[in-house]
Order: structure tokens, then C-alpha cells, then sequence
């Protein structure tokens, strides 16, 4: 992972969902972290109430980015029968938000993307357009073997966990810091900036000092308040707006 650049951080964003000030909360971090460079993993928007202007954000970071399953369904009229009802409704006001440029723009996102030394996907390696999870070390697996860089980024289940695939084995779990080390691969599900899912309500998004070669998990509180406040005005469903303070 050698580069020309003295000081090469990626804050890598995931999961969005058009939560603007969770977005604008991690970016003024990422910004006094010295980040230097961007990613985004996808889901820009879907389920918040912000989708334009966090896609306006992501769009004025010209930063690589990959397709999210809620991008993909907010630009198109499919059907929404593999989606809970609360999202499915998302999706539908999300749809009524979006200019047609806008829909063009993520419709045109592709799936998996390689930036520097290191790839870029929203949920799975192995078949990135089914939108599968990866909870557990057997479908990280399946992930790792269409894996050609040392590292690779994911979002998708808005839980940050990390699994490294060494000489001894598959290893996975929670994770804050991790060394990279040759020899070894890791498959790093950097959480959720919208609506993280593991009990812990602060945005999460994950800096990538490839100088360093170190990857650091990084929690920001943002003002739910405005966010829920914003869910309820704009009509979506009152879950949305609840779970945000719960983490889940």
C-alpha cells in the first residue's frame, strides 16, 4: 500500500439514508481528523428525510462511489415486496424527492469499485446486485473469494463488525482499530452514518490511513432532535424517527 502522497485518509461513508445531520456530524469530523479523501459505500438515501441535500453533499465530494439497495429502488418503479412496509414507504416518498438527474446519476452508480489498494461495495462481493448480508464468517467467505485487494469496504446491515482471513483461519467481531497486516485479508463493514443498528445511536463511519496502513472506527453524535423532528414533518412513519435514538 505505498503511495506518492504524505498523508493519504479516506473516511470511508456508508448508509446515509438522507440523514443530514448525521452526514454534515461526520464529515466536520472526518474534516478535523484530517482526512484528505472519500468513499461512499452507498444507500445515500432512503428512510431520512434529507435525500436531496445529502446528495447534493455526496455529489459536491466527487468521491468514488458504489450503489446502494435503497438508491437502486428510490430511481426505478420496481416493486417493493422484499422491503418492510416502513421502508417501503420511505422508498416511495424518497421517489416523489429526487429530480430525474438525480435518479440518472445513482441508476449510473456501479456495484463494486477498486480505489487505491483497497475495494468498495455496499453489501456482498460475490453477488453485489442481491443485496445479501453479511452477518456471520460463513457468508464473509463467500465474499472473500471474489476478493482481490487487501481490504475491502462494505456497508449494508448498518453494524460495524470486521473479519480478517489469515493463515490459521477466518476470524470475526467488533472491532475500533485494526493493523493491516500482508498476509492477511479483511472484509470491514464500516456501519451506518443514518441509522446505525447496534445500540448505539452516534453516527459511524471508519478512516483509512493508508500511509499507516491502519483502519479506525469513529463514532460521532449529531442532533437526532432535528432528524426526528424532520421524519415526523415530512409524514414518514413514526418508527423511523424512534429507532434513531435507540440505535437499532
Amino acid at each position: 500500500m505505498i503511495s506518492d502522497n504524505p498523508n493519504l485518509r479516506y473516511a470511508i461513508l456508508s448508509d446515509i439514508h438522507a440523514n443530514l445531520e448525521g452526514l454534515q456530524a461526520v464529515l466536520k469530523d472526518a474534516a478535523e481528523q484530517k482526512c484528505t479523501h472519500y468513499v461512499c459505500l452507498g444507500d445515500i438515501v432512503g428512510y431520512g428525510p434529507n435525500p436531496k441535500e445529502c446528495l447534493d453533499i455526496v455529489l459536491g465530494l466527487n468521491c468514488p462511489t458504489v450503489m446502494g439497495n435503497h438508491d437502486e429502488y428510490c430511481t426505478s418503479n420496481m416493486e417493493l415486496t422484499g422491503f418492510n412496509p416502513m421502508a417501503a414507504e420511505g422508498i416511495r416518498w424518497t421517489r416523489t424527492q429526487l429530480s430525474d438527474d438525480d435518479k440518472a446519476w445513482l441508476r449510473d452508480l456501479k456495484y463494486v469499485r477498486h480505489v487505491e489498494s483497497f475495494t468498495i461495495v455496499h453489501a456482498t462481493l460475490d453477488l453485489p446486485e442481491k443485496w445479501a448480508y453479511v452477518f456471520d464468517r460463513l457468508a464473509a467467505q463467500a465474499s472473500f473469494n471474489y476478493q482481490h485487494t487487501p481490504v475491502c469496504f462494505n456497508g449494508h446491515t448498518h453494524v460495524p463488525v470486521a473479519f480478517v482471513r489469515g493463515p490459521t483461519g477466518l476470524q470475526g467481531g467488533l472491532y475500533t482499530k485494526i493493523k493491516v497486516e500482508i498476509g492477511r485479508k479483511y472484509f470491514i463493514n464500516v456501519g451506518s452514518i443514518g441509522q446505525p443498528r447496534d445500540r448505539n445511536p452516534k453516527s459511524s463511519y471508519v478512516i483509512f490511513d493508508l500511509i499507516e496502513n491502519v483502519i479506525e472506527l469513529r463514532r460521532v453524535p449529531y442532533d437526532i432532535a432535528v432528524t426526528q423532528k424532520k421524519i415526523r414533518a415530512a409524514g414518514l412513519p413514526e418508527s423511523l424517527a424512534e429507532r434513531l435514538t435507540q440505535g437499532r
